[in-house]
């Protein structure tokens, strides 16, 4: 196995020959078919494409019809900002949603390099912005509202939250960071021990993430920017609760578990679980691997938990007025 994980692990990132790998996925005989709604939103003048997963025929009319609204999980995608796209996280996005009970909303944000910070960003910001602020078919209440990520994807929203704090245009309650990329370097002077560790033969290599942060950025100035990697923002006051979910053998592990423990210290709520022999990527296997099925236990757990305390405040409120 090792010798495998190793040869699967060498090389660069040879951006079309990668884009051709993971659109492989689209070839799918076990794709899950569920209810989905295709629409948009708009960065200036840009068309971002979004696309809604229902987990039920009653969620899809909960939530577009006028007066009700339903759960929402706000996804973006992994990928290095290179590769990957809504249809190649179709299955993982339609598994989140029956597995939630949560319409899933999967946002086409543009790739790099064509599209270099901080265009990804803001066009899920913009995605972002529509969601909270009712502009998109689904009838949604901030409170029930969660934003999502994985990897490159967990990376745009933990800086989408940062910029929601910063720009002050609405403010979200949860969020969830699946083996995030916070970092800004990834050669031996990381001061992560998973870098060094788990960086060469575990099928992610730090050879593979320096090439991502190269073709993502538009100078090397943006690696100290904390919307390009939140890990060198200084405040981390006032954002939400968060779960953080990383993996054993992944380079991105300390940094995930690092910036966790940041915005615990900065006064928010947060928990983080470290999946045991689990490799960076497993979110995007299917459900009868135990790492995902652990996964999403935490993930309900935490949700379940968030909204009971909604509620709470909410009776609590009641009774004072």
């Amino acid at each position: 196995m090792k010798t495998i994980l190793h040869a699967l692990s060498a090389g660069n990132i040879e951006v079309e020959n990668s884009r051709r790998l993971a659109d492989l996925k689209q070839l799918d005989a076990t794709r899950i078919f569920l209810k989905k709604m295709d629409t948009k939103v708009y960065n200036g003048e840009h068309v971002v494409p979004i696309r809604l997963y229902f987990p039920t025929e009653n969620a899809m009319s909960a939530g577009i019809e006028e007066g009700s609204t339903f759960p929402v999980l706000l996804f973006f995608h992994g990928g290095g900002w290179v590769t990957e796209s809504v249809e190649n996280y179709d299955r993982v996005c339609s598994r989140m949603a029956q597995a939630t009970a949560h319409i899933v909303v999967s946002v086409e944000y543009r790739l790099a390099p064509e599209h270099r910070f901080p265009v990804p960003l803001e066009d899920c910001y913009a995605a972002t912005r529509a969601l909270y602020t009712n502009q998109l078919i689904i009838n949604t209440d901030p409170e029930e509202i969660t934003i999502v990520g994985d990897s490159a994807g967990g990376n745009l929203a933990a800086a989408v939250c940062l910029l929601a704090r910063d720009r002050g245009e609405f403010m979200p309650r949860r969020q969830i960071l699946i083996y995030p990329a916070l970092g800004n370097c990834y050669t031996e002077k990381s001061p992560f021990r998973s870098v060094q560790e788990n960086g060469s033969d575990y099928l992610l290599t730090a050879v593979k993430m320096e090439d991502y942060l190269n073709l993502y950025q538009s100078s090397p100035s943006d690696r100290n920017n904390p919307y390009f990697a939140p890990i060198v923002e200084e405040n981390l006051k006032n954002l939400p609760e968060t779960l953080i979910l990383t993996a054993e053998y992944d380079p991105l592990r300390d940094e995930g578990e690092a910036y966790g423990k940041k915005l615990r210290e900065a006064g928010n709520q947060v928990e983080i679980h470290r999946i045991s022999g689990a490799f960076h990527g497993f979110f995007a296997l299917g459900f009868k691997f135990l790492h995902v099925q652990e996964s999403f236990g935490y993930i309900n757990q935490f949700l379940n938990a968030s909204y009971e305390k909604i509620l709470h405040l909410s009776i609590n409120d009641e009774k004072i007025k």
